[in-house]
Formats: C-alpha cells, structure tokens, sequence
C-alpha cells in the first residue's frame, strides 16, 4: 500500500517498478555474462527492488528503519554469493550502483526542485548500501581464502603408511609454525589411530632448514616420540646437512637418514624386518 508522504520519486520507480528493474539488469548483464543469466539477475534484483521501495525518500531515516534490516541481509547473501562465484570486488558493488545510474537517466530531464533533493537522498542511501556490499565482499574473500589455506595445508602434510607400523610425512615446500601445528596433529591422529611404532618425516621437498624450521622438526619429533612412535628424520641432503652443521643445530639422539628409503630401511630393521636385494645384498 502507498504511503500517504510518499514522495515523487518513490510513487515513480513505484510505478515504473518493471522497467526500472529491466534497464538495471541490461545495465548489469554484459559484466556478468556466462556467469549469471538475465533471469537470474532478474530475480536477485528485483527482490533487493522490493525491500528498498520502502525507503526511498526517507531521507537519514532510512538507515534507522527496521526495513533497513532487510535489505542489508539482501546485500549481504548476494555479495558473499558472487565472492564464492569469483566475481570482483568492482564487479559486485557495480551492481548495485548500476541501479542509481538507471535512476538519474529515468529522472534526469526534470528540473523539480523537490525531486532533485530526493534523488540526492537516493544517491546516498544507493553509496551506503555499495559499501555495504564491497565490505560484506572483503570479509567473504578473506573467509574463502582463510579456507582455501587450511585445505592446502591438508594437502600438503598427508601421513602415509609406508608399512605395517611404519608412518611417514613427506614435506614439501617452506615449513613454518602453523604448517607444523597442522604436521604435528596430523602426525599424532594418526598414531593413535594406527597404532604404528615409527614415524618418519622426510624432508627432502624443504625448501631451506634455518633454526626455526629445525626447531619446527624437533618438536613434532618429540611429540611423536611422547606418544610412543620412534621418530626418523630422513631426506637430509649434503647442503642441509651442511647448514645445519654451520647453524650449530643438534639433533640429539633422534636418528637422521639422507633419504626415505634409508629411514624405511631402518624401521623395518628395528622391527626384526631386513631387506634384501634379488641378488641377496642388504
């Protein structure tokens, strides 16, 4: 129902709802095309329409309208939806603004003084409802990519089970305090789990070995051999082997091997298993 204070721009984009709402979707369709329809955006907009007719023309009350709420939440789905759709930040709030410029060409031509103030008050309301967006944009692209860097950190520290009893966690890349969190509790899991006796971390894929990254190896390693697993470093190369060595790093009596094999060698030895070679040669 209208309000009897309806202003003049309301009671217009009131009436003129349809095609107000088509012109905003050709302003929009061309940036979003192969990624939304024109029925889709259609029916995104003019649900966001609906909710704000009520407050054009309300000036600074606007904001404090409990309606207000409404549309807010509107904004809010819809920007978080187009940063899991891989849209940009312009990209999004464009889309709101979009609407404003099919409000001045509609209005434009008219030289009411009244209405000209209502249409700056419809400037305003259509900048903070933009912001709105480009913030509810940020904080879901910090969200995405918080995500993104968990399931990477997954990716990268599997613990294989190399042997009966015999865990290993190859490394690959730069080691760091919240990478080896995620190792150490992965690590841990799966000892409990298993049950295995030896866990090697192999090293071959790091990057560097510094002090920090060294201290990173030893705490998962004494963590591992707190719960009862002996705990083999391996993939000790000639160059790291050398570094650690300028860096005065000890390992204490953690067993080190150069390479995997090594490590998988010794396990298995250490439970009464050696390998042989078809030509009999350990």
């Amino acid at each position: 129902m209208v309000g009897e204070n309806e202003g003049r721009l309301a009671a217009v984009l009131r009436e003129q709802q349809d095609g107000v709402v088509e012109s905003w979707v050709r302003a929009v369709a061309e940036s979003v095309r192969g990624r939304m329809t024109a029925a889709e955006l259609e029916r995104e907009f003019r649900e966001l329409y609906v909710a704000l007719l009520p407050l054009i023309g309300s000036g600074g009350a606007a904001f404090a309208d409990r309606r207000f709420g409404e549309v807010r939440s509107l904004l809010v789905d819809m920007s978080r939806a187009r940063a899991r759709g891989g849209y940009t930040p312009s990209e999004t709030a464009s889309s709101v603004f979009a609407l404003k410029r099919v409000v001045f060409e509609l209005v434009g031509q008219d030289d009411d003084p009244a209405l000209f103030r209502e249409v700056l008050d419809f400037a305003s309301l259509m900048d903070a409802l933009g912001l709105i967006t480009f913030e509810t944009f940020t904080a879901a692209r910090e969200e995405i990519i918080s995500e993104q860097a968990e399931q990477l950190l997954e990716l990268t520290t599997p613990v294989v089970k190399l042997w009966e009893g015999v865990l290993a966690v190859p490394l690959i890349g730069t080691l760091d305090s919240e990478r080896t969190q995620v190792v150490m509790e992965k690590l841990l899991q799966s000892l409990v789990d298993t049950g295995a006796e030896h866990a090697i971390i192999d090293i071959t894929g790091v990057l560097a070995v510094d002090t920090q990254v060294a201290q990173h190896l030893l705490k998962t390693a004494f963590a591992a051999r707190l719960m009862g697993a002996e705990c083999t470093i391996s993939g000790i190369r000639p160059q790291i082997a050398q570094t650690i060595v300028a860096l005065g790093i000890e390992f204490g009596d953690i067993t080190t091997k150069a390479t995997l094999a090594d490590a998988l060698r010794h396990a298995l030895h250490s439970q009464g298993v050696d390998v042989v070679s078809a030509g009999g040669v350990r």
